[in-house]
């Protein structure tokens, strides 16, 4: 049984910083792409960030230069550090791991208050 459990959301102030993390079992990790993907009240979700099985890594332009993903396969972990972080980064996210099939995990709610 494949799972992906978020953790690491909550309330922060804007400028402020957040590491999500994404712990995944029931897949083999290092041969799947991860990613993070987030969705706000009323809007669809949007990609956000993803690391391919070997280590590229693609950003949206709106967190360019404030997030990083990262993985750690002795962990089957993936990071999201978001850094200098804006009420428009507030949302549900989502982990994504992704090879044949698409996964995804339950989500954690970041917060981000002006």
């Amino acid at each position: 049984q494949v799972q992906l459990v978020e953790s690491g959301g909550g309330l922060v102030q804007a400028g402020g910083s957040l590491r999500l993390s994404c712990a995944a079992s029931g897949i083999f990790f290092s041969s799947n792409d991860m990613g993070w993907y987030r969705q706000a009240p009323g809007k669809q979700r949007e990609f956000v960030a993803r690391i391919t099985s070997g280590g590229s890594t693609n950003y949206a332009d709106s967190v360019k230069g404030r997030f990083t993903i990262s993985r750690d396969n002795s962990k089957n972990t993936v990071y999201l550090q978001m850094n200098s972080l804006k009420p428009e980064d507030t949302g549900v996210y989502f982990c994504n791991s992704h090879r044949v099939v698409d996964y995804w995990g339950q989500g954690t709610q970041v917060t981000v208050s002006s």
